[in-house]
């Protein structure tokens, strides 16, 4: 449905697309909480139960975003990361009844699940700082094609960018808040020089100081643009190459 109403401008897709998203954030939600109940633990014990949450909190981020900003042309772009996220959940995921007691645990689905709406809200924020940016270049090369049309203006997309960014800051640190009570208690290895733990405060602190320097410092448009950008592959590269090269006590993951 988005997809129709921003390249083919149907008028029963731009009336139905908002409803029918809402509708499959609720049905997300409550399949994610009937099978946390049916198997007895969050849905964070497998890489494909991670996805269908990491969807799911990319459907609502951006569903958020959407009813708050009033700008809808967006949605196309954000939502295909979110389906082929469950696509890759859907067709590989298993009902595990046998889990470790650790990944049984509220307070890690908690932790774990703030850390994935900061995530979310981080993709969300870069996507809008790409769509910002080809927008700035069309209107700079004075060509005005369909990025130009359908687009909301540069003012909006900084504004909807800028949402997600706060919404990461949020989440991030709720994320390593639950983690700081919890985590010691459950892992006798756990330690706050932890290369994982050093990363994520890395991306939140960068976060932190691009709110304070848009509010103080004055900074807007393409800068805050950059800024959500390179905060997407700072996180990126938190969750891949530190989980890769160095050891952590997240391992049970």
């Amino acid at each position: 449905m988005y997809g129709k109403a921003f390249f083919s401008d149907v008028e029963l897709a731009k009336r139905l697309k908002t409803p029918l998203l809402s509708g499959v954030v609720v049905l997300h939600a409550i399949y994610l909480v009937l099978r946390t109940i049916e198997f007895n633990h969050p849905p964070i014990t497998t890489i494909f139960e991670i996805l269908t949450l990491l969807a799911f909190s990319i459907a609502l981020v951006y569903l958020g975003i959407e009813l708050r900003s009033k700008a809808k042309e967006t949605g196309y772009f954000i939502l295909n990361i979110a389906f082929f996220f469950q696509i890759g959940s859907t067709i590989f995921i298993q009902d595990l009844t046998e889990v470790p007691d650790v990944l049984r645990s509220n307070l890690l689905g908690l932790h774990v699940s703030s850390a994935l709406f900061g995530y979310a809200a981080i993709t969300i924020s870069a996507v809008y700082g790409f769509l910002y940016l080809m927008l700035y270049h069309e209107i700079k090369m004075n060509q005005f094609g369909v990025i130009y049309k359908k687009l909301p203006s540069l003012e909006t997309l900084e504004r909807m960018s800028y949402s997600a960014f706060k919404i990461a800051f949020v989440f991030l640190g709720l994320s390593m808040l639950v983690g700081f009570i919890w985590l010691p208690q459950a892992n006798v290895e756990f330690s706050y020089t932890d290369p994982k733990l050093v990363g994520t405060l890395a991306v939140w602190a960068l976060y932190g100081l691009g709110i304070i320097a848009k509010h103080s410092g004055g900074w807007q448009g393409r800068r805050v643009m950059i800024l959500a950008i390179c905060g997407f592959v700072f996180s990126i590269f938190s969750l891949t190459v530190v989980n890769v090269f160095f050891s952590s006590f997240h391992g049970f993951y």
